[in-house]
């Protein structure tokens, strides 16, 4: 069992930053790929960023692109959503998961999932 624990959301204004951090524990954290997810009121979960065990591999949902970056430290059992240049349309609770699939953005094929935390985007 992974239990994970997301926590940096809060109130920004367009244009702002914001660390995500999801801390792991339980099981063998460390060999899972990760996944951050998130969803908007009224609409469906979506993939946001994946990085794989190693950390060398990550791969981004083309909205983010160039604006969000994910990274691990295993030191810390620790997966980050680094948020750039943030937009009112990146409101949404945001949700990191584990997986085996290494870098996978199917809803599917993660196994655990934190409880989320709320990012706003004031305009």
């Amino acid at each position: 069992q992974v239990q994970l624990v997301e926590s940096g959301g809060g109130l920004v204004q367009a244009g702002g930053s914001l660390r995500l951090s999801c801390v792991g524990s339980g099981g063998t954290f460390s060999r899972y790929s990760m996944g951050w997810f998130r969803q908007a009121p009224g609409k469906e979960r979506e993939f946001v960023a994946a990085i794989d065990w190693t950390g060398a591999g990550t791969r981004y949902a083309d909205s983010v692109k160039g604006r969000l970056t994910i990274s691990r430290d295993h030191a810390k059992n620790t997966v980050y959503l680094q948020m750039s240049t943030l937009k009112p349309e990146d409101t949404a609770v945001y949700y990191c998961a584990a997986t085996r699939v290494p870098l996978t953005t199917t809803i599917g094929n993660y196994d655990y999932w934190g409880q989320g935390t709320q990012v706003t985007v004031s305009s």
